[in-house]
């Protein structure tokens, strides 16, 4: 069963010894369709985005305007109506898919923890990538050379422990650490 889940961000059980845990909240969400696949179209609200298509698809599925984002999940409903949370209840395991956060277009020493050069007067060499090439054969620069460039904003999928799950404020504590920053929104797949 698939779920999206908004990061609330993270906290410590209170016990000894206490736990890192990670806060997740289920996005509310409306089985639209249910496929033969076994999956099924979900939509949830993710801020005041709309358009042509979107309206199509609301006026298709008589939703109210809230909701305007439409994924496909492998869920537990038989037929249209409220997303089933029963099995966040019985889980113990879940794997959980989020995009880390984006740090954009950053130097080697940030990327791939190079060390620099001297900080010291007289050196031109402080936060720079260093000799790059080989020598008169191959006479090119290899292919996967560590170098500066995009950084984060890559989808890690991680699976922790389902330590709780509150149905009434749709919260729930995983161990340990996920991906992304506070706020973001990721999938949740529970695994047996």
């Amino acid at each position: 069963m698939e779920f999206i889940v908004e990061k609330i961000g993270m906290s410590r059980t209170v016990s000894v010894p206490s736990t890192p845990v990670t806060l997740l909240k289920v996005v509310e969400g409306r089985v639209c369709e249910v496929l033969e696949s076994g999956k099924a179209i979900v939509a949830y609200s993710l801020g005041k985005g709309i358009n042509k298509s979107v309206q199509g698809q609301q006026k298709k599925y008589n939703l109210s305007k809230e909701f305007n984002r439409f994924a496909t999940l492998s869920v537990t409903n038989k037929e249209s109506g409220e997303l089933e949370l029963s099995s966040l209840e019985e889980g113990k395991r879940a794997k959980i898919s989020f995009n880390t956060k984006g740090r954009g277009f950053t130097g080697v020493m940030k990327r791939w923890n190079f060390s620099g050069g001297p900080k010291s007067h007289g050196s031109r060499f402080h936060r720079r990538v260093g000799s790059i090439g080989n020598c008169e054969w191959p006479g090119r620069v290899q292919p996967g050379k560590k170098m500066p460039g995009q950084y984060g904003d890559v989808k890690i999928t991680v699976q922790n422990e389902i330590i709780s799950f509150d149905k009434d404020s749709k919260i729930l504590v995983i161990k340990g650490s996920v991906a992304g920053y506070s706020g973001a929104m990721g999938r949740l797949r529970i695994v047996k």
